[in-house]
């Protein structure tokens, strides 16, 4: 493994810091003396289907923290606000504090995945416009899909909160259609989180990466993400390593 982290200063000892929260991908630290930021640790771990499957590949961390970080960059350039602040040694980001509204947005462009099987369709259809859909995050629950209506009534995000997650989402979704396509890449759909600062600002948070992206190469229909581990298609590390090296190659994000 042969990547260079990006805008790295010296690595943090993380286990000299306090240990927040430990999730499937990554870890969150307490920062001494920023009580407005956090660490973020990301892991090799790999997992699929609510963590029922489960591997992990050499560098994971350090590429899916260096894509993230490219990613945050563009949007930022874009105007669309994250959580992100800077790199912190090989896999490590700085990010604002937020508090994660307990929602999965997902924004679909191409029919995929278990919508398509529910919908008793071909996996590849073109979408007539973006799907945006919410699912709750409780991993008890397994992550279930909820309506609009539903969100409302059992007081999980008010009314006007859901019309700017849709509204960010969609901007999100018109920034990394134009990014990936720019190196060969077609965005089938994506997944992501937001959260509200203590002053109560609305941001991206969590990461886009691979994991939470149906990535397809342009030319060949190749996937890139983590379907190649949940269908058991082998080269998980070589296409997130192709997906970082692209994103390097292309200039202006750095």
């Amino acid at each position: 493994m042969t990547n260079s982290p990006i805008n790295t200063p010296s690595s943090p000892s993380f286990a000299s810091t306090h240990l927040i929260y430990e999730g499937k991908a990554k870890k969150i630290f307490e920062i001494p003396g920023e009580p407005h930021h956090v660490l973020m640790e990301f892991k090799d771990s790999l997992t699929a289907f609510n963590a029922q499957k489960k591997g992990s590949f050499e560098s994971k961390g350090v590429i899916n923290r260096d894509i993230a970080a490219l990613i945050f960059k563009e949007l930022a350039a874009q105007g669309v606000p994250s959580h992100f602040i800077e790199n912190i040694g090989e896999r490590g980001m700085k990010a604002q504090k937020v508090e994660i509204i307990p929602l999965e947005v997902v924004v679909r462009n191409i029919l995929a995945g278990s919508t398509a099987k529910k919908m008793g369709r071909e996996e590849g259809e073109k979408l007539a416009r973006p799907l945006v859909e919410f699912y709750y995050k409780k991993d008890e629950l397994n992550d279930p899909f909820v309506s609009d209506d539903q969100i409302i009534i059992f007081q999980i995000a008010e009314a006007q909160t859901l019309v700017d997650l849709k509204r960010l989402a969609l901007e999100i979704n018109t920034v990394l259609i134009q990014l990936f396509q720019s190196i060969g890449i077609e965005l089938v759909d994506f997944k992501v989180e937001f959260g509200r600062t203590q002053a109560g600002e609305l941001l991206l948070a969590d990461e886009i990466t691979p994991d939470c992206c149906r990535l397809w190469d342009l030319k060949t229909g190749e996937k890139m993400d983590k379907d190649r581990f949940r269908r058991d298609l082998g080269g998980v590390d070589q296409y997130y390593q192709e997906v970082l090296k692209r994103l390097l190659k292309r200039g202006g994000l750095a």
